[in-house]
């Protein structure tokens, strides 16, 4: 039995969309959500780039918090670095892309979907080869979407430059007919409004947050590493970078549960 926390890990503030499923679903379990704002965006970065800081922070979270389960929630480095990870550490260790790609399934009616990423996890083809896994008879548009986690980690989700970049980065998308697009980074979900607004009200916009966090709880209960001790959880954050930041970003992503934050340096 292990009842310790659940690491997880992101760039920055966009993994917050995950912890919020998270704690939603699971109250009662600790977490611990490492936010690397040192080094983000993630995004531009070689794939080995992001693979080595994937392989960093996991290794902090196993041997500095003990933790049971590791949640990959960036896009980025689930696409660059997911399979070393479960090869290299023992805990499970869990991405956020196959569980975006079958929310995405699901929800499609014409069979004509997209994905929209980083210029690194779009270019990774790791979506590409999710559905293709799946055999899924749809037809894929993915696109990369170069700014859009700039704006949320500067708080512009909503401003009038933001929605002309959507207008353009997604204009392939609304072409093809799609009814479902997977914002496949998990900073997206923060410009959902706008994203809806370009799309248009006939396309579902789907987040791979929620089920993440349903294949976590699914996870601790077919391994019994569900939390044992009753009560609420804790909730632990770490940033590399400016913590003030942090906190005042990711308390108006997040919410009450982000309060103090530790500060982790990589020098």
């Amino acid at each position: 039995m292990h009842d310790g926390p659940i690491g997880m890990f992101d760039s920055g503030f966009g993994g917050l969309t995950v912890a919020r499923a998270l704690i939603d679903l699971l109250p009662g379990e600790d977490v611990v959500y490492f936010g690397d704002t040192d080094r983000y965006p993630y995004g531009p970065r070689p794939l080995e780039e992001v693979r080595d800081f994937a392989l960093q922070i996991t290794r902090l979270l196993v041997e500095r918090h003990d933790v049971k389960l590791v949640v990959v929630a960036c896009n980025s480095a689930s696409a660059a670095g997911l399979d070393l990870l479960r090869f290299e550490f023992d805990v499970p260790v869990i991405g956020v892309i196959d569980a975006g790609v079958r929310a995405m399934l699901s929800a499609t009616r014409n069979n004509k979907v997209g994905v929209i990423g980083t210029v690194g996890t779009i270019s990774s083809g790791a979506y590409q080869r999710a559905v293709q896994n799946l055999r899924a008879p749809v037809e894929l548009t993915a696109l990369a979407c170069p700014g859009f986690v700039e704006f949320v980690e500067k708080g512009e989700t909503d401003s009038d430059q933001v929605h002309v970049l959507a207008e353009r980065l997604l204009a392939p998308a609304r072409h093809a007919g799609i009814d479902s697009l997977l914002l496949g980074c998990t900073h997206y979900p923060f410009l959902a409004r706008t994203i809806g607004d370009v799309m248009g009200r006939d396309v579902v916009l789907v987040s791979s947050a929620d089920e993440t966090a349903f294949e976590v709880r699914a996870i601790l209960e077919e391994t019994g590493l569900g939390r044992r001790t009753p009560g609420k959880g804790s909730h632990h954050f770490i940033s590399s970078g400016d913590v003030d930041w942090f906190r005042q970003l990711g308390r108006r992503l997040l919410g009450p549960e982000l309060d103090d934050v530790e500060a982790y340096s990589w020098r």
